[in-house]
């Protein structure tokens, strides 16, 4: 067996731990230190029952572990340099989305790849789900133009709050949530956004004064499909339909019912975010008194993957594209695409205007 992959965890919170468990749980791995401000890799040792070396200071366990690797799950505005860091250390890198704050630190970093020849996987966690898989996979069924709906607001609270705070010193809500589902929605229509409209509303003096924590987003595609997004986060949300993933064209609809993970009280759980439970199918097709000629189909997801699973998911393909020398061109493409549109639809709710793709 060749020798692990010795791997530099960098963030120890809510993401950075699940990417941790996972490379704790795979031989071709090799934990060569944790990396954190706080006490965070200090619970997460305990958590893992292992003594993992530990360090304050990035740079310093970078030079110090010598890692073939680097997962980066930390606060999106150390992004750009951790990952041009781990580069030209010679590393390969996950890290979690987006890329980066700017759409030019993330073409830094795709730059640096292509020059090192080493390997960037970003966390595009809905990527490595079969029921989302499943839901894109019908959305192409329904025809064009598709009209999509989605939204996660989450009602934030305690440590979920401060986490929340500290992300919006650097990105709102549509643009850090605001990715995973533009990059759905492209998959759903395979067609190029041509402008985004957006507004937004600051509903705490406990955020910059120059961001917001509620914003809602409306894309227009080329071939006549329109997305709407929205995002929340705050004590202060309502938790009311806060899990809205739904798409119709011509033919039908296609919807997630999580009823579970849409209850009361569950917004702010992380596992809450990628469950599906079950997706309902509705057919269009009338008879000549305009009733319908199909009966709803529901198919059963409760055997899907939990979000720690899903992880493990990540970086067994981080794994692949590492020991294949995967081709990561279009992931790449994609993931500084979706961010792309994300800060269009940012400028938009700073400027009042459209904004022309």
């Amino acid at each position: 067996m060749a020798q692990p992959i010795r791997i530099l965890v960098v963030g120890c919170g809510n993401m950075g731990a699940s990417h941790a468990a996972a490379y704790h749980q795979m031989p071709e791995f090799e934990i060569c230190g944790l990396v954190a401000r706080g006490d965070s890799k200090r619970k997460l040792n305990e958590k893992l029952e292992f003594d993992y070396p530990l360090f304050d200071d990035y740079e310093s366990a970078l030079t110090k572990s010598k890692p073939d690797a680097v997962c980066i799950s930390t606060y999106p505005d150390t992004h750009e340099k951790m990952a041009l860091k781990a580069l030209e250390a010679g590393c390969h890198v996950f890290i979690e989305k987006p890329l980066a704050d700017t759409v030019t630190g993330s073409q830094h970093i795709i730059d640096a790849a292509k020059i090192t020849g080493k390997k960037v996987v970003v966390g595009y966690i809905l990527r490595h789900h079969p029921s989302w898989e499943r839901f894109i996979e019908e959305a192409h069924k329904l025809g064009k133009p598709l009209v999509m709906r989605m939204n996660l607001n989450q009602q934030s609270h305690g440590y979920m709050w401060d986490v929340h705070k500290n992300l919006m010193e650097s990105l709102s809500p549509i643009v850090d949530c605001g990715v995973h589902y533009i990059d759905v929605m492209c998959q759903m229509t395979r067609s190029t956004p041509v402008s985004v409209s957006a507004i937004g509303a600051r509903l705490t003096d406990e955020i910059p004064s120059n961001n917001y924590n509620y914003g809602q987003l409306q894309i227009r595609f080329e071939d006549g499909s329109v997305g709407w997004y929205e995002a929340a986060w705050g004590p202060m949300i309502s938790d009311n339909a806060f899990f809205i993933k739904d798409v119709f064209g011509p033919k039908g609809a296609v919807s997630i019912q999580a009823k579970s993970a849409g209850a009361s009280g569950k917004s702010d759980h992380v596992d809450s975010h990628t469950k599906t439970e079950s997706i309902k199918i509705h057919h269009a097709a009338i008879d000549e008194r305009n009733n319908f000629i199909h009966e709803d189909q529901w198919i059963d997801m409760t055997d899907e993957p939990d979000h720690q699973e899903l992880c493990n998911r990540e970086q067994h393909f981080f794994l692949k594209a590492i020991q294949t020398d995967m081709d990561l061109t279009d992931h790449l493409d994609d993931a500084i695409n979706s961010l792309k549109i994300a800060f269009a639809c940012d400028e938009s709710v700073r400027t009042g205007k459209m904004v022309n793709l």
